[in-house]
């Protein structure tokens, strides 16, 4: 895909507070998101294995929906697969100072891999880098759904989708049954649950939250809803016992004073271990 990235990264900001036009793609429908997260990457059950076992495991957070139809909890419906919770696994969008489309410095929820200052992936091109982030936009341009460049063509007026083409070669899409513990998972046991649905709708999930989501997504079996009890439990283990340069960062970022200094990513994420990023070239 030829696409022009330079001061954008629209698809791993939430840049919504940047524009007065009205961005809800992802909140519409029967199945609409608990949490407010924007553009979360869904992540493969390879793609959470290799964080995991990266040593970064901290830095996923789940996704699950409110629908018609499901099952009950901390007086939500939530979307189901045979009784069980489904969810997502994406990655961690603590707040950052950046500066997207030449705008000014702001506080936006941003990728927990993503410079603030470069505006470039610290993951880019690396065994862990998730396949959906790989392949982008070529999925939505394979499903003729609109991509995050063209929003961002549309609000800011800039060239940033150049090859409008579907790319050869793509992995599978995984769509409808196929997805069942590759990319849509559930959680087996609905009671443990409880708090839960309440602590994701107002944005306090905890470590054990998390790694509770994680774990299950590890210990799932392609193609239904079967887990690996064991599989689980050692997950749920080493995510908790997980302290990466993510996991401090979000911390350090969420606790920060808010301030637009410049050498913010440096001090709160280089420091702790973060990958550098190359910077554009002319």
């Amino acid at each position: 895909m030829e696409v022009n990235c330079a001061g954008c990264a629209g698809c791993c900001i939430d840049w919504r507070a940047l524009s007065s036009s009205d961005i809800e793609h992802e909140r519409r429908g029967p199945h609409e998101p608990l949490d407010d997260a924007y553009n979360l990457v869904p992540l493969t059950r390879d793609d959470v294995r290799g964080f995991v076992d990266a040593g970064l495991g901290d830095a996923m957070t789940p996704r699950l929906w409110e629908a018609e139809s499901g099952i009950e909890i901390d007086g939500t419906t939530v979307a189901a697969v045979d009784g069980k919770p489904a969810f997502f696994v994406g990655l961690r969008k603590p707040p950052k100072p950046v500066a997207p489309f030449d705008s000014s410095p702001a506080w936006l929820p941003t990728c927990a891999f993503l410079d603030p200052a470069t505006l470039q992936c610290r993951i880019h091109g690396s065994e862990i880098y998730p396949e959906e982030c790989a392949e982008y936009p070529g999925h939505n341009l394979a499903l003729d759904v609109e991509t995050e460049c063209e929003r961002v063509e549309r609000v800011f007026d800039d060239d940033r989708l150049l090859d409008r083409e579907v790319p050869e070669g793509l992995s599978g899409l995984l769509l409808g049954l196929q997805a069942i513990g590759q990319k849509v998972f559930v959680h087996p046991e609905p009671k443990r649950l409880t708090g839960v649905i309440e602590r994701i709708q107002r944005e306090t999930l905890t470590d054990e939250d998390r790694a509770e989501f994680v774990a299950w997504a590890l210990a799932s079996s392609p193609g239904t809803t079967i887990h690996n009890r064991d599989a689980y439990e050692r997950g749920r283990e080493h995510v908790l016992e997980t302290t990466s340069w993510v996991g401090q960062a979000i911390v350090e970022w969420e606790q920060s004073e808010r301030t637009l200094d410049s050498t913010a990513a440096v001090e709160i994420e280089e420091k702790r271990g973060a990958p550098e990023t190359p910077g554009w070239s002319e």
